[in-house]
């Protein structure tokens, strides 16, 4: 580790270490609020996640990169589906660990719950609970070091539950998003969560869905990436007020492409946080306060078409309460809200009481007043952090194990347009011209290691072993190289975890990527 990134990262630790303290704006008032609206905002919160999920979950990566065109409709029965949807039960596991610990608790809490979770995950979690697992820390195991899913949408759809316990409170929202999102993400998969946060936080006392996506941008920093989207989406918006479908044009046309994700690399699928976290904001705005208009929006726009109205009719829950969603989304929600989150200790009501805990919990935190009939929240205002971007490049190639510039020498077996090393001391090298490479295999509970050389230089170990319920592919990568070609080269080792049930190495391609 240098000097330089061993400074960057102590200074996230202490960042994410320190206790919140107030950050009132001392010239304007306070605000106040009767403890029943709290609660009506926070029920209608949870409420709205939960009827945009199951919403949208049908369509899940079914349109990427095209508006869908499904006939969308509420059914009876939908939202029994969101006991067992992880756009839920994850967030959970990080409230559970707040109600149990408090609102200071370090980064090292959320990881050791995330690392022994047991449900299904992918990309940025998937990563992040393999590296946990396999020794690398927090924050290390949401840095794209170690996690190339870095920038994709994880945090951001597990996010909400902090923006919900801070009414008013972007600044402690920044502050918990910080501390949580780096388990598993990084620039702008970090700011994914506090965009949606910021949102959050506003719904409470705005009306208006425009200032409340001006309210979740100003809480991310104005150079990154994902401001820049956001305000193309804003500025286009009001262009053309009245046609979403021409604006989602606009945005597909220069925002989705380039993905580095090893999965959405040089494919229509996409599940980076910037673009999904756009399409919450294309409900919010063309869907001008109506509940059904808003989810068909942000559903219709594609990709994570589940994830994403969700958080958006989880916003709108928060400005209109649960009374003011409409009944037909309710119906089902007596007979379901003492039923267990799948992998959690959480009913709907218990989640939503938990909450209210913890945003009385924040607004004393926060210098503001609770009694018994109303609370009182002193006025803060959003602070961006500081930038931090990561791009590896821009995809250029998909480099199959068939391909010409993979040579392979020892014993590997061909199955299914993979190649497998089940003994120590084989090679396979791969030429590339680029500025950065990841290596994309098979990972589970047979994988070994490897040495891996860098035009002649070791640089590393590549670990497949991969705990169960875990799924991703991306076996090891790296970025930052000099423009122009490069020789990667992978050893077998006759090492392995101590979990793993056999040696082998499973390579199927290369992602390589050129200069942005």
């Amino acid at each position: 580790m240098n000097t330089v990134v061993r400074a960057a990262v102590l200074a996230l630790l202490l960042s994410a270490f320190t206790p919140f303290h107030a950050n009132a704006n001392a010239s304007e008032p306070a605000r106040t609020v009767p403890r029943a609206v709290l609660l009506d905002k926070i029920r209608g919160g949870w409420a709205g996640q939960m009827i945009g999920v199951a919403y949208g979950a049908p369509t899940e990566f079914k349109s990427n990169g095209r508006i869908g065109e499904w006939n969308l409709e509420w059914k009876p029965g939908m939202i029994d589906n969101t006991i067992d949807q992880d756009d839920l039960y994850v967030e959970m596991t990080f409230a559970k660990v707040m109600d149990d610990q408090g609102i200071d608790a370090p980064i090292t809490a959320y990881a050791d719950a995330f690392k022994i979770s047991g449900y299904h995950l992918w990309h940025a979690n998937a990563a992040a609970r393999r590296l946990l697992n396999l020794g690398i820390p927090a924050p290390w195991s949401g840095h794209p070091k170690y996690n190339i899913h870095a920038n994709d949408i994880d945090f951001q759809i597990e996010a909400d539950f902090i923006g919900l316990m801070c009414p008013g409170l972007p600044r402690l929202s920044n502050r918990l998003c910080n501390r949580i999102g780096r388990v598993m993400n990084y620039g702008d998969g970090l700011y994914g969560g506090m965009f949606v946060c910021g949102m959050y936080t506003a719904a409470y006392f705005e009306s208006n869905p425009r200032r409340v996506v001006e309210a979740g941008l100003a809480c991310i920093p104005g150079k990154s990436g994902y401001a820049q989207l956001i305000r193309d989406l804003l500025d286009a918006s009001a262009r053309q007020p009245n046609d979403w479908r021409a604006v989602w044009q606009v945005i597909q046309n220069k925002w989705d492409k380039n993905d580095p994700c090893p999965d959405g690399a040089l494919a229509p699928f996409n599940i980076d946080a910037r673009l999904n976290g756009a399409y919450i904001a294309f409900g919010l705005l063309f869907g001008g306060g109506d509940f059904l208009k808003t989810m068909e929006i942000s559903t219709r726009c594609g990709q994570d078409s589940d994830c994403n109205p969700s958080s958006a009719a989880g916003v709108l829950g928060v400005m209109l309460g649960y009374e003011g969603i409409p009944d037909i989304f309710k119906a089902e929600f007596p007979r379901l809200a003492g039923r267990k989150f799948a992998y959690t200790d959480y009913s709907f009501d218990d989640i939503v009481r938990s909450t209210e805990t913890r945003a009385l919990a924040a607004i004393r935190k926060a210098g503001g007043k609770v009694t018994d009939t109303d609370i009182q929240i002193p006025a803060q205002s959003p602070k961006a952090p500081k930038l931090e971007q990561w791009n590896p490049g821009n995809p250029t190639a998909r480099v199959t194990v068939q391909d010409p510039a993979w040579t392979w020498n020892g014993a590997w077996s061909v199955q299914d347009n993979h190649r497998i090393s089940t003994t120590a001391g084989n090679e396979a090298t791969l030429t590339f011209n680029g500025v950065a490479v990841a290596i994309v295999g098979q990972l589970n509970q047979r994988q070994g290691r490897a040495d891996v050389y860098l035009d002649g230089r070791k640089v590393g170990t590549a670990d497949g072993y991969i705990v169960e319920r875990t799924h991703d592919n991306a076996l090891w990568h790296t970025y930052r190289l000099k423009p122009g070609p490069h020789t990667l080269r992978i050893v077998t080792t006759p090492e392995k975890d101590p979990r793993s049930t056999a040696a082998e190495i499973t390579l199927q391609s290369a992602i390589v990527y050129g200069p942005r």
